[in-house]
């Protein structure tokens, strides 16, 4: 049957017009990828209650019954609670797990209902809910999609102690709280909820409330949901209700083929580090050191080291009329993504796609920095890109007779009161910033092109000492190799660890 539905999905999955897709936020899950997550449950025994909470067309519960069909687990029956709302969808659904239905000892009911607004009125005890269900196990490929703060999902969210900003988060939170304890989850999600303060609840939720048994990293972003073009990286998960942590297992494999799967180990304390208020989810894949790079070789935050960091405060179409393509008497730098090149600072650029000035006026100085030494990094590194964070140092030689400087935003700026920062201490950052070492730390936690100003911000840094020696360095050197600049951050932080 896993193999019909498949080819169901394949078939559909084009002709969703985008509109839908947006509406629902539902991308259907590949054979491969339900097969594989059916894979990850323990034999079990007993009577087993499935809740599948955006079914699409049935792929994961059918490689669920498909799996206890084959005899590869032990449940004496099946009791299968789907959700799916897209009427195009549901009636697939109802077709594919008819299938079960007489030939087995499984009961299947299809709900058309919001998922959120019945489990919320369950767990609540509404006036129109019945028995509470409970579940012994989840499996969930739930939708993506935004909910805003003042939305109806987010209010009926808040009625049982979820907060939350995406539908995927909801569903698994939702789910968690429907499990027996013991019970388990498993789930295909965007990496996003790792890291960033939007997701910490949700992250010190699904600790409180769980175990992490698993985790599943495709090492290709846009492979796990090809037909869809969804280049959100994706993890699958494993959680136990009320379980005792331990060790968690971090796998991973290129692509929903997982030819080349491998799975290690990794001590809890590795994944989620001690005494992080934001409760990051790193995920180590290197099995050999089984640890981020940086967890204990750099101890102090950007506060401890009197630097901070913001967005660019310059939104360039709320202060469309004060652009100027290129400078003229008036205006101050206006300084983009694009005029920072791996030799330095490219500015002004031949007038064309973004202006290279902005007018000083009363109105704009108040987005304004005084001319300084800064250390800036993009907000959206490409796919492309070897590092995620590429660092740049901006330095006030190169805008001579100006005293002040415009930062737009699509950069992160690092400065010290809204003010340059010494040249030592910003070479070094920036040098730091763009080794390696960082890079595969950053990646241990970060799933996605965006570069965000938080994530910086919680980071771990080496001393002021180790950056200012960095700093003294970079300037007795001219273009820098990437190299030389991990031998020299490498050796600077072994030497001072």
């Amino acid at each position: 049957m896993l193999k019909t539905i498949d080819s169901v999905r394949q078939q559909l999955s084009p002709r969703l017009d985008a509109q839908r897709k947006s509406e629902f936020g539902q991308f259907l899950t590949p054979a491969s990828v339900a097969r594989f997550m059916a894979e990850l449950f323990p034999k079990g025994g007993g009577t087993c209650r499935l809740l599948d909470a955006g079914a699409g067309v049935g792929a994961l519960t059918s490689a669920f019954l498909d799996r206890w069909e084959r005899g590869d687990m032990r449940f004496s029956d099946v009791e299968v609670d789907a959700y799916e709302i897209d009427p195009i969808l549901r009636r697939h659904l109802q077709e594919h797990l008819d299938f079960y239905t007489g030939r087995f000892p499984v009961q299947v009911r299809i709900h058309q209902a919001d998922y959120i607004e019945a489990s919320v009125d369950e767990l609540a005890g509404g006036f129109f809910a019945g028995t509470p269900h409970t579940f012994t196990h989840a499996i969930l490929n739930p939708p993506y999609k935004k909910i805003s703060s003042a939305s109806r999902h987010r209010r009926q969210l808040r009625r049982v102690g979820i907060e939350t900003v995406n539908l995927y988060s909801a569903f698994v939170a939702l789910a968690t709280a429907q499990l027996e304890e013991g019970g388990l989850l498993v789930a295909i999600i965007p990496r996003s909820f790792c890291n960033g303060p939007y997701y910490r609840p949700f992250r010190e939720f699904l600790l409180e409330h769980t175990a992490l048994r698993h985790i599943h990293l495709f090492g290709a972003r846009d492979k796990a949901f090809k037909e869809d073009s969804v280049l959100q990286e994706n993890v699958i998960i494993m959680v136990e209700r009320g379980g005792k942590q331990e060790a968690v297992c971090i796998s991973t494999s290129t692509d929903d083929g997982f030819v080349d799967y491998q799975a290690t180990p990794i001590t809890f304390d590795r994944v989620v580090l001690t005494g992080d208020k934001e409760r990051v989810i790193h995920i180590p894949i290197d099995g050999e050191d089984q640890r981020c790079p940086l967890s204990s070789m750099c101890r102090f935050n950007l506060a401890e080291l009197g630097v901070q960091i913001s967005t660019g405060p310059v939104v360039d179409f709320r202060l469309r009329e004060h652009l100027r393509d290129s400078p003229e008497a008036g205006t101050v730098p206006l300084l983009y993504p694009s005029h920072f090149v791996a030799e330095g600072i490219d500015w002004p650029k031949p007038p064309g796609k973004k202006p290279n000035a902005l007018a000083l006026l009363p109105e704009t100085q108040k987005w304004l920095y005084p001319l300084g030494f800064y250390v800036v990094t993009r907000r959206l590194s490409s796919k492309e890109e070897k590092r995620r964070i590429v660092a740049s140092v901006v330095d006030p030689a190169a805008f001579p007779g100006y005293a002040w400087l415009g930062f737009e935003n699509h950069l992160n700026v690092f400065h010290q009161g809204k003010q340059g920062m010494p040249e030592n201490l910003a070479r070094g950052l920036a040098v730091f910033l763009n080794s390696t070492v960082v890079d595969e730390s950053f990646r241990c936690f970060s799933g996605h092109t965006q570069v965000n100003a938080a994530d910086l911000r919680s980071m771990k840094y080496p001393s002021q000492e180790i950056l200012l020696a960095l700093g003294r360095w970079a300037k007795t050197q001219g273009a820098m190799s990437q190299a030389e600049i991990d031998e020299q951050v490498e050796g600077l932080i072994h030497e001072c660890h």
